[in-house]
């Protein structure tokens, strides 16, 4: 008998994906030590697909590794998170731009759907699935620009900034977006790229205000 056998990858982005989470959720917390055989034992995989989930993590700042003598979670440093935030928002900005005059109303309904959905989250105090439906607002411009590179780009990027993004859900300022989602879907339907793009800066104001409370100074934040 012959089964076609599973790619590797997908044991590796399987880890991925629940280092990911628990580094999110502050399961992992900032400076904490990761080994890897704890962690392939927790997750239920081989130390070879962890490995490369953490090289990937590594690749994204979230760990950080350095040579015989530590891998832990990154902690949070302000110049990092600024500097991600910026180059961030600018894309996003740029995305919208480019994919108003592609947006069908299609596209601007699903908009306003996963915002129903970000709103449920936040009323429900459930912080990943706010981030899941926030991702999932943003993301239909980022297809209608059919643009890979935008995408890929912003994707690599995203994680950077995920645990702030987690702080700023779970607290009032988080829900002021949904109303920004609302009249970001209310300029794409009515084709105002410009428009469009204003409010699609202006919904990281609050990101960025986050990231000036979060650190009194470049000392590390330890917030999880």
């Amino acid at each position: 008998m012959q089964l076609p056998s599973v790619p590797r990858r997908l044991l590796r982005d399987q880890a991925y994906d629940v280092l990911l989470a628990a580094i999110v959720e502050g399961e992992l917390r900032p400076g904490q030590v990761l080994r890897d055989g704890d962690l392939a034992t927790a997750v239920g995989l081989s130390r070879t697909p962890v490995r490369e989930a953490l090289a990937r993590l590594a690749d994204e700042g979230l760990v950080e590794s350095k040579p015989n003598a530590y891998t832990r979670v990154a902690p949070l440093h302000r110049r990092d998170c600024e500097e991600a935030f910026v180059v961030l928002r600018a894309l996003h900005t740029l995305a919208v731009r480019e994919a108003v005059p592609r947006m069908t109303p299609a596209h601007v309904e699903r908009m306003r759907a996963a915002n129903v959905d970000f709103a449920a989250a936040l009323d429900a105090g459930d912080v990943l699935a706010a981030l899941a439906a926030d991702d999932d607002v943003h993301d239909v411009y980022l297809d209608a620009t059919g643009n890979h590179t935008l995408r890929s780009t912003i994707e690599r990027l995203s994680p950077r900034i995920r645990r702030l993004e987690r702080l700023r859900f779970a607290s009032l300022p988080g829900r002021d977006s949904i109303g920004v989602h609302e009249r970001i879907a209310d300029a794409c339907a009515a084709g105002d790229a410009d428009l469009a793009a204003d409010l699609v800066y202006a919904n990281w104001d609050s990101l960025g205000r986050l990231i000036e409370t979060t650190f009194a100074d470049d000392d590390l934040a330890t917030t999880g």
